[in-house]
């Protein structure tokens, strides 16, 4: 077993279910909804990259760029038809998620529509060259990936610290009762969360995309892979998500390896069991009280 081409993999998977499991867990901590069409913005930012790389340019920032201003895009979409209307209504969680499904099988069906059934790929956006070390092969899509979810979530999160939005957005994960009682927007704020949570859907996307492929349904799996990172870290938690996308990388890449990639969510659904029976709430889950009542 080649252990330096594990923690390779890990480390991809772990960016890429990281920045999933990070837009789920703001927008639930922040806005109090579990965005079940997650997944279809994820499809719909790959096909904007797909369209960019066709019709514009095939340079990775263009790519890129258009994958992550698709999702934002759709995230705004979600935002207006599963939160603006229902947000200050009765059993609202409830109501945000038979939206959301609404959106998500909608969506798909759409974009089937128009694109077709076939999957579609994604230029290599970082090139082809490679670097040997110690064994270990590190390549221009793994370095990129890698290096573009990390300063992608450094920025958001130092956003998140130093803007006056950002601070508006941390106000309403810690305590959203308060936060609109002080004077902060519910929906103003919705619409920064939805669209910030939309892009790094796009990016995680692209990047993926650069694995397997643009489809339909391509966001189905992330979908859940994410939302089970989420909870597996607990709910609102970004450091949470983060420990257990790593965690869950490093199984899916030791699973794959020495087992096959066909048990990869029955071994990862186990030990996200075994994580909840263990921590409840998830790794470093504190759903906050004013969230609870």
């Amino acid at each position: 077993m080649d252990w330096g081409i594990i923690a390779v993999d890990a480390l991809q998977l772990a960016c890429i279910y990281g920045t999933l499991a990070v837009g789920i867990s703001i927008t639930w901590s922040s806005l109090g909804l579990i965005n079940l069409a997650y997944g279809f913005v994820f499809a719909a930012g790959g096909y904007g990259a797909w369209l960019a790389a066709e019709h514009l340019s095939e340079h990775g920032i263009a790519v890129m760029s258009a994958g992550i201003l698709t999702g934002a895009l759709f995230g705004i979409v979600v935002w207006a038809l599963a939160f603006l209307p229902i947000h200050d209504k009765p059993n609202f969680t409830m109501r945000g998620m038979i939206a959301t499904v609404a959106i998500s099988l909608i969506g798909n069906q759409t974009l089937m529509w128009y694109f077709g059934p076939r999957a579609k790929a994604l230029p290599e956006i970082f090139g082809y060259a490679q670097v040997e070390y110690a064994g270990i092969v590190l390549t221009a899509n793994t370095a990129g990936t890698v290096a573009s979810s990390i300063v992608l979530l450094g920025v958001v999160l130092w956003w998140m610290k130093s803007s006056r939005r950002g601070l508006e957005i941390r106000a309403m994960m810690m305590n959203p009762h308060a936060a609109s009682l002080v004077g902060i927007g519910v929906r103003r704020t919705g619409l920064y969360v939805m669209a910030l949570t939309g892009a790094l859907a796009g990016l995680a996307s692209v990047l993926l995309s650069q694995v397997y492929y643009v489809s339909p349904f391509a966001g189905t799996t992330p979908l859940i892979k994410g939302l089970a990172i989420a909870l597996c870290g607990g709910l609102g938690s970004i450091a949470g998500a983060l420990i257990a996308a790593v965690i869950l990388a490093v199984n899916e890449a030791i699973t794959a390896a020495t087992i096959g990639g066909q048990y990869v969510l029955i071994t990862q659904f186990g030990l996200i069991i075994l994580i909840i029976l263990i921590r409840p709430r998830g790794i470093a889950g504190i759903l906050d009280r004013a969230r609870e009542a």
